[in-house]
């Protein structure tokens, strides 16, 4: 959930000195131009990904009178918000070899729920996807906002969840998992969710306070650990529930 006012001008695919410039204006009205539209720059690189992000409709996870589909953060209240759909994109492509058919994942900090279910197309039917958010109404309204999306299914099966509960401890009911994404910036790497990667694993979560940076955390198979930057990125912070209320 980045912070509201930061509006990327750039990203980088794969260090900080190669960069693509974004649209910053004529938004589409429609998903799939949205989608065609990351493509183009170059964000999406994978037909899963697209294929993934048409079939789930962003406009069903933003707030009525939002722009869905504008390449820009939105509020969804509680000072906290939806993600750029560039990050959603970049997240999912550096997370994609970690989100194949079966596999599990977790989402901190949900919200509503929009990249969990894009997790859940990502594993099918027989992966496991699970949500947390420490915000009960956003929970709630999550778990409708995917009602009406293409991850209904999985949602009424089981294979997708949402659950209260603070990210910062992860959800240890269903570790280890082969991807874990946070929403927020952490001051540093949370070790619950490091325990709670699976050996070969990877998550992606931006780390720092006034300067912040994306990083790619991988597991190796024999436990240990390998951190690298990303991209410099600007998110709400990873913190407790009172503090986030109290903005």
């Amino acid at each position: 959930m980045e912070v509201l006012r930061y509006i990327f001008s750039c990203f980088s695919s794969s260090s900080k000195s190669s960069s693509h410039q974004l649209w910053s204006s004529g938004a589409s009205d429609k998903n799939k131009a949205m989608v065609e539209q990351l493509q183009r720059y170059k964000i999406i690189k994978s037909s899963k990904v697209a294929e993934v992000m048409e079939a789930i409709d962003r406009g069903l996870f933003v707030p009525p009178g939002a722009s869905p589909y504008f390449d820009s953060p939105m509020p969804i209240g509680y000072n906290a918000t939806i993600s750029a759909p560039h990050m959603h994109a970049s997240c999912l492509e550096l997370l994609q070899e970690h989100l194949q058919p079966g596999m599990r994942a977790l989402d901190v900090g949900s919200g509503t729920g929009y990249l969990t279910a894009c997790f859940a197309l990502m594993v099918g039917p027989h992966g496991r996807v699970v949500g947390v958010e420490h915000i009960p109404q956003l929970v709630a309204s999550s778990i409708e906002n995917i009602k009406k999306s293409a991850a209904a299914p999985q949602l009424n099966d089981g294979s997708l969840s949402i659950h209260i509960a603070d990210g910062r401890e992860g959800w240890p009911e269903l570790a280890p998992y082969d991807a874990i994404h946070v929403g927020a910036a952490a001051p540093h790497i949370p070790k619950a969710l490091i325990e709670q990667l699976k050996p070969g694993g990877r998550m992606v979560i931006p780390v720092g306070t006034t300067m912040q940076d994306l990083k790619v955390v991988d597991k190796k198979q024999d436990g240990s650990v390998s951190i690298r930057d990303e991209t410099a990125v600007r998110y709400v912070p990873l913190t407790s529930k009172d503090a986030q209320l109290r903005g």
